[in-house]
């Protein structure tokens, strides 16, 4: 589908009713639109139009040289949902999903009816809580501090067939994920879709324009232009185990989100909707 400009790569499940808004997947890191494969079926059986897609830069979609802001990936998600020939959508995003959607329900509140976050605090939550206390976040910042480098971490995504992939999904998950049997074919996927040409590098420019917008003045206004209430109802889902978001900091986003409900995904790491794909679309059936 066109939206802000560039192709995304859509997978769609489910007609929906008439007149309901669709529900928007939108992936993390190292992931793509697979990594929502239950829920894409769990929720288009229960009847809703569900579309999962691949963010700007990933596998399917337009891999262009520049973009990889949250300005922009929140204009092709907005765009996506007009694309859909939809008014609104709830948007469920993990990871660097969780921060598009964020972003998406500040700048462009009206395409928004619902927010479900997985394992992302508000990019303000996560900015102040990092400045604060950095060395609870060592693990994640080390791995973010190394994807600043130029072409190297590119390669040790694709290095031995893009076996990093499963490495850093392993790392995120909770005790269980990584020993279980569906774990290699898991692990595979995501490695074939990390060596899709250009994929690697447009992954690393979502982490570099993080790091480096914070001293320039794009960050500030981004900063303050976010730095207001969402207006819809939020959902966020954390994993009790999950060894790079605090569970304190993302319970910190009630802060941007009046109407807050924080859910605890027992034995889940950073990926429950992978590793515990049930729950996790048990819930966004109740919460639909």
């Amino acid at each position: 589908m066109s939206a802000n400009g560039i192709r995304l790569h859509v997978a769609e499940c489910g007609p929906g009713p008439s007149g309901t808004d669709p529900v928007l997947l939108l992936h993390g890191f190292p992931e793509f639109w697979w990594s929502w494969r239950h829920q894409l079926t769990a929720l288009g059986a229960a009847g809703h139009h569900v579309v999962a897609a691949d963010l700007r830069g990933y596998c399917g979609s337009d891999r262009p040289p520049r973009g990889f802001d949250l300005w922009t990936l929140a204009g092709d998600v907005a765009g996506l949902v007009r694309a859909l020939g939809a008014r609104r959508a709830t948007l469920v995003g993990a990871g660097w999903g969780g921060a598009v959607a964020w972003t998406v329900a500040a700048l462009h509140p009206r395409v928004v009816s619902r927010l479900v976050v997985v394992g992302t605090p508000h990019p303000l939550a996560l900015r102040h809580a990092v400045r604060r206390r950095p060395w609870r976040h060592a693990a994640a910042l080390r791995d973010v501090a190394f994807f600043q480098l130029p072409r190297l971490p590119e390669r040790s995504l694709r290095r031995d067939g893009g076996s990093r992939a499963g490495e850093l999904l392993a790392a995120g998950s909770g005790p269980d994920w990584a020993d279980a049997p569906e774990f290699g074919r898991v692990a595979a996927q995501h490695a074939a879709a990390i060596l899709t040409p250009r994929t690697s590098h447009c992954a690393l420019e979502y982490f570099r324009w993080a790091v480096r917008s914070q001293g320039r003045p794009d960050g500030r206004r981004f900063a303050q232009a976010i730095d207001r209430p969402v207006e819809v109802p939020v959902t966020t889902l954390h994993g009790d185990a999950d060894p790079w978001v605090p569970a304190d900091v993302a319970r910190a986003s009630a802060r941007w989100a009046p109407d807050h409900e924080f859910l605890t995904v027992p034995g889940a790491g950073h990926f429950p909707h992978q590793e515990v794909p049930r729950h996790v679309s048990q819930v966004l059936l109740r919460s639909l």
